[in-house]
């Protein structure tokens, strides 16, 4: 009874803990605080990870691991979502991917020592995904058992996970239909090495929707019914990029927030993600200004539903 208690009164202080905005004092900087319930950070780790802006880590592109990765026409850094994975979560937590890819996330989750679930509706990205976590997790004195890929639909498979389930959620969306846009990154660095271009043609898939209204309720859809697999206060993050529709700039990372709203996902913060490797295109020379964006937005926000 007495182990239930404190178990009990743990748990209240916990949550406390999240709803308050007070800096903690903690007597040893190399110490986890006992009141952490977050994750397995000590203060001389967390302080930095709140820094609003990150450089990119990836491997360098001849780095053998990276082989996998660029058959997806837009892959992101499994270095950066370990640093997601270990601020979000304690080890041995559950973490979600409603957009797997080829499993950078669920990379992250096996080296970081937590149980991933990836949805992916393209069979051969999730193959690569399995392909990569057998090929390229066991050198890492890392398995790759407590990582599940699911093949089908977000919006199918989020139905068979339970209520209140799972620490944390972390991807990286389609961007619209972005990616039908055969610019001069396209051409050099995809079309040139015979690499997709697209995710591809199953009218299922977010990037093949050509009404951005429409695509933005889809996503926002998908997203919103992680709320509920979503354990209470814990958070949720989505690493974007804004773009250009013709001359039109739009602030993707803006309008995922506001559609998020409705469902009790609140923005707690955005990291900026620079991407400092990228090539660098003449993107309207010599006519008019058209930006070389070279960083995405990890934006973070937190699960409002209550215990």
């Amino acid at each position: 009874m007495a182990t239930k208690r404190a178990k009990s009164l743990a748990a209240v202080e916990c949550a406390a803990q999240e709803q308050s905005t007070d800096i903690i004092e903690t007597n040893s900087p190399k110490t986890v605080d006992l009141r952490n319930c977050l994750n397995d950070l000590n203060a001389t780790e967390w302080i930095p990870e709140t820094v609003s802006v990150w450089n990119q880590r990836g491997l360098g592109a001849n780095h053998p691991d990276t082989t996998i990765e660029r058959q997806h026409p837009a892959p992101f850094s499994f270095t950066d979502v370990s640093r997601l994975i270990r601020f979000f979560t304690k080890r041995g937590g559950v973490v979600l991917d409603p957009f797997a890819g080829v499993g950078s996330t669920l990379k992250a989750c096996a080296v970081e020592g937590r149980s991933g679930i990836g949805f992916e509706l393209n069979p051969k990205y999730a193959d690569l995904a399995r392909q990569r976590l057998q090929t390229e997790v066991r050198d890492m004195w890392a398995t790759s058992d407590d990582q599940d890929i699911r093949v089908g639909d977000a919006r199918d498979l989020i139905r068979q996970l339970s209520d209140d389930s799972v620490d944390f959620v972390v991807t990286s969306p389609p961007y619209w239909n972005i990616l039908h846009k055969e610019d001069h990154k396209a051409k050099q660095e995809r079309i040139a090495h015979d690499l997709d271009t697209k995710y591809g043609d199953d009218p299922r898939d977010l990037g093949n929707i050509h009404d951005y209204p429409e695509f933005l309720d889809e996503l926002a859809t998908i997203l919103g019914s992680c709320g509920r697999i979503l354990k209470p206060k814990k958070y949720l993050a989505v690493i974007v990029s804004d773009f250009r529709d013709k001359s039109k700039f739009v602030m993707f990372h803006a309008d995922i927030v506001k559609a998020l709203e409705p469902y009790k996902l609140e923005l707690r913060g955005i990291t900026i993600l620079y991407q400092r490797h990228k090539r660098i295109f003449p993107y309207g020379y010599p006519f008019a200004y058209v930006p070389n964006i070279h960083n995405q937005y990890i934006v973070i926000l937190q699960n409002a539903k209550k215990s």
